[in-house]
């Protein structure tokens, strides 16, 4: 046998991976830029991906943010609770729109992508975890995230956190049809992780006004 033929019969044979069934386009979108395509713990690859992309978005968020009432952020009078309100509707929605966007605009691409693979819900398909990782800082104000990196950090395990667990009905969600299943527990998971990282952040701050 020549080298060509002993490479055929005893070579190990290359196993296409599930994503290469469907476009190019799905699968960037899908695997956001390939970072679901990690063999090990493709999940946290992804939102790992995102909570880096989530410091310029912060950056971008406090140079051109979309508020919906600015001056509500100076309450020196008013109670915790609505120390708490007003500072929330302060924080720029750049963040919520970002994660709001991405869901609505995944929908399409993840459908396609399970349909062409036969799956349901692989794990490459780390689009809905960037989805949640957007929503989870979409609750505090950009510049705590420019002036303290480590904030990324801790919102990424939250949002990990409850990802993996799915407490409090997330996992409810995910019996949604197809690809809305996919991204509405990772949308949840976000808003629950947002608001435990504004609780831990906010509410001394505000006990202490």
């Amino acid at each position: 046998m020549n080298k060509q033929e002993l490479k055929e019969k005893y070579g190990k044979k290359r196993v296409p991976h599930e994503w290469r069934k469907t476009d190019k386009i799905s699968t960037l979108i899908t695997t956001f830029f390939g970072s679901g395509m990690s063999p090990k713990a493709p999940g946290t690859m992804g939102s790992l991906a995102a909570a880096i992309v989530a410091y310029p978005l912060a950056m971008l968020s406090y140079a051109y943010p979309i508020v919906i009432n600015d001056n509500a952020f100076n309450t020196k009078d008013a109670n915790a609770l609505e120390s708490f309100a007003a500072i929330f509707l302060a924080v720029p929605k750049n963040f919520m729109i970002a994660a709001l966007l991405v869901f609505f605009a995944a929908i399409p691409f993840v459908k396609k992508a399970m349909k062409d693979t036969g799956t349901e819900d692989p794990g490459w398909i780390v689009i809905d975890e960037v989805c949640g990782i957007f929503m989870t800082f979409a609750f505090i104000r950009p510049e705590w995230i420019l002036n303290a990196p480590w904030i990324l950090i801790i919102g990424f395990a939250l949002f990990r956190f409850f990802d993996i667990l799915k407490p409090l009905g997330i996992h409810k969600t995910e019996k949604l049809p197809g690809a809305w299943g996919v991204m509405a527990d990772d949308l949840l998971g976000g808003i629950y992780a947002g608001l435990v990282l504004t609780i831990g952040l906010v509410l001394p701050a505000v006990f202490l006004m």
